[in-house]
């Protein structure tokens, strides 16, 4: 009887360990059927005493990480440090197929954005995927001085 009620409780023990991972993705994450992703941007970040800005080039990158199903791109929106959009990258719908990337550019010359600005990424898909992996990635150099780094971004809105 000792037996059975140990083998019990090792499988509830196990049920609960393993129960968060049904539903999930490939990766662990939940799947979703599109996302509203914020993503920060930096066109330019400030150097020394004197608040030198710096310029940087900023690529956005928008990768569909699901490895079976195509996602639908519905917007990329540039937006300046007062939250205002500056620029729509997006005439029409793009649509990426497993594992495809695309990538847009704000030049190094382009400080319209300021220190603060950021875009907002809109997907969609006819079934549930795991969720794109957007990021953005500045560099800039000047003389013999060069930055680079990396902002992720983050899902304010999910439809499941």
């Amino acid at each position: 009887m000792k037996k059975s009620r140990g083998l019990s409780f090792l499988a509830l023990v196990a049920l609960v360990l393993l129960a968060p991972m049904i539903g999930h993705a490939e990766g662990g994450t939940d799947l979703s059927e599109g996302q509203t992703i914020y993503v920060p941007a930096y066109s330019h970040i400030y150097v020394g005493n004197r608040e030198n800005p710096f310029l940087l080039t900023v690529t956005l990158s928008i990768r569909n990480i699901d490895t079976k199903h195509p996602v639908t791109i519905t917007a990329a929106d540039y937006y300046d440090t007062k939250g205002k959009r500056i620029r729509k990258y997006l005439e029409q719908p793009v649509s990426l197929g497993p594992l495809e990337s695309i990538r847009y550019v704000v030049p190094q010359k382009d400080k319209s954005g300021g220190s603060g600005a950021n875009f907002i990424v809109e997907w969609t898909s006819t079934k549930a995927v795991n969720p794109l992996f957007v990021e953005t990635i500045m560099i800039g150099a000047e003389s013999q001085q060069g930055i680079s780094f990396t902002s992720s971004g983050k899902a304010i809105s999910t439809e499941n």
